[in-house]
């Protein structure tokens, strides 16, 4: 993070320029209680201010984040955006909220949930006239934080601030994160709950998005039967977020944004599915409405190949948001906002076909991406499915990276294939028996053969598949290597890992140990292997 070039009185400039719409609040109906006390809220939203804390310290900043508020690429001192960033103090303009909404945990109807430790700062419009919704995240609690604190701590603040911005330079569409600043107090967590709990470094992110709309805003109030208010939100909604729909007829419209929402989501999955990224806790509240990968907690990275993997402690029996059950999860819970949105519809028939439609999205985007990986012209049908099947049994048989195996598999030559490019994949050679070296050749023929019958270039084949196999992305082991060396108080490689996901496509000299597979020490250490919700 830069903290010299830009002048605090710059800084302060920006931030004082920053223009504030705040639509939400204006538009939609407020919590009547001003007190801050956990409660059920017959409304959209409370007002609520952040907690101010002892000492906050800036210590990582988005430069491309921060362009989208038209604020300096640089932190300057990091001062006056500490102070702002970690809710000590309000801009003019500013008008704090937390939002209600309900959802869907891990299959379940879990009734009121809400931004537990979320609050929003208010809604900016850029010079460009986009509007930017600013949210701190771990900045005290609000009145739907339950039994909660509402406070974040350092090691998965940092997993979320990077996170979200090497997503965004995956080209996965992604919310995004502004800022990464310490509070200057400890927060009693128990990392595994386990019983022993034990204090650890407070820390706010301020995240950043059109919105942070979530079909668990649609769900509460249907379940609440206020049909009034869900109009009334819907109707807001479309305005503020999806204008491009205009059907003068309200049903129409109301049925447009659901097949919208529907096609982003799918859209959505297929780029999880492509980078090897597992969300780890895909209920209906962790669920944006514009397609937008949102709440970054136990998360993880497909090391191995294993679409049974889940990173989650908590969805360790049932396994139900592991890797391979992402898009079918998805339609379920799409599934449950045409249930909340239906008493303004009401007819079963053409929320239904839309439904149906997310399997034709997902497989044609499916396919295409697939097609993308391997270099192919287009995706052929029976013909590639019965080799992607194969393809991805042979992953599945041995502990394969499946970062590595398929940026690795650019370099296999379609005129004489080999698997020695692919050597670096593998995680126990011991594995790789005569039987599978024969099966892995037998594909690598015939992958060849495929390769040879579109007759393309090598060149733009290889460059095809360079621009959908990331050469790095945010490892679980890279992540916690970062929270070691910040809880110890070195936050260089904050910056630098920020850097390197910068450009996750290119090849970038002098950081291959950013691009290794996961070494064996984090085969089984908390926060490499598998995460809880403790944060």
């Amino acid at each position: 993070m830069n903290v010299t070039s830009t002048p605090p009185a710059s800084v302060e400039a920006d931030l004082a320029a920053l223009t504030f719409d705040n639509r939400f609040v204006a538009e939609l109906p407020a919590d009547p209680e001003a007190a801050n006390f956990r409660r059920q809220v017959a409304a959209c939203y409370s007002h609520v201010e952040p907690t101010p804390v002892a000492g906050p310290r800036l210590i990582g900043w988005s430069p491309e984040a921060a362009a989208l508020l038209d604020l300096p690429a640089d932190a300057g001192d990091g001062a006056a955006l500490a102070q702002v960033f970690a809710g000590n103090r309000l801009l003019p303009g500013m008008q704090p909220f937390a939002t209600c909404y309900g959802g869907h945990q891990f299959g379940n109807w879990a009734g009121q949930l809400g931004d537990g430790r979320a609050i929003n700062l208010g809604e900016i419009v850029n010079k460009k006239g986009e509007r930017w919704t600013l949210q701190l995240k771990g900045a005290g609690p609000t009145p739907y934080s339950r039994t909660a604190d509402g406070l974040a701590v350092l090691r998965s603040s940092l997993r979320e601030f990077l996170c979200s911005e090497a997503m965004f330079h995956l080209g996965v569409p992604t919310t995004r994160a502004l800022s990464l600043t310490l509070t200057g107090e400890d927060v009693i967590r128990d990392i595994l709950y386990d019983g022993h709990p034990a204090p650890e470094p407070g820390a706010v992110v301020c995240r950043v998005a059109p919105s942070f709309t979530r079909f668990g805003h649609f769900e509460i109030l249907a379940s609440r039967r206020d049909v009034d208010l869900l109009r009334q939100l819907l109707d807001f909604t479309i305005a503020t977020d999806f204008p491009h729909l205009t059907a003068a007829d309200a049903k129409t419209r109301y049925l447009n944004w659901f097949d919208d929402v529907t096609q982003r989501t799918a859209d959505m999955i297929v780029h999880w599915m492509r980078v090897g990224f597992v969300h780890g806790v895909m209920n209906t509240d962790n669920m944006s409405v514009l397609g937008l990968t949102i709440d970054y907690g136990p998360y993880g990275w497909l090391e191995d190949y294993d679409p049974n993997w889940t990173p989650n402690t908590t969805d360790a029996a049932t396994r139900r948001y592991r890797f391979g059950q992402q898009p079918a999860v998805a339609q379920w819970n799409l599934l449950q906002l045409a249930n909340a949105i239906y008493p303004l519809i009401g007819d079963a028939e053409p929320l239904n076909a839309i439904l149906g439609s997310y399997a034709i999205r997902y497989t044609e985007g499916s396919q295409a991406m697939t097609a993308d990986k391997l270099g192919f012209a287009a995706y052929n049908g029976e013909a590639d499915e019965e080799l992607t099947t194969e393809l991805f049994a042979l992953l599945g048989e041995v502990e394969t990276d499946m970062t590595l195996f398929f940026r690795n598999l650019a370099l296999v030559d379609p005129q004489a294939p080999s698997a020695a490019p692919l050597e670096a994949a593998y995680y126990q050679p011991s594995q790789l028996t005569a039987a599978y070296h024969e099966r892995l050749t037998a594909w690598l023929g015939r992958y060849a053969k495929r390769l040879q019958g579109d007759g393309r270039p090598d060149a733009a084949r290889i460059a095809q598949m360079n621009r959908a196999n990331p050469r790095y992305v945010l490892r679980n082991y890279l992540a916690q290597l970062a929270i070691d060396k910040a809880e110890a108080g070195d936050y260089a490689m904050v910056d630098e890992l920020l850097d390197v996901m910068r450009h996750p496509y290119d090849e970038q000299p002098g950081r291959d140990q950013y691009a290794e597979k996961r070494p064996d020490w984090a085969r089984q250490r908390p926060g490499c292997s598998m995460l809880s919700c403790s944060s």
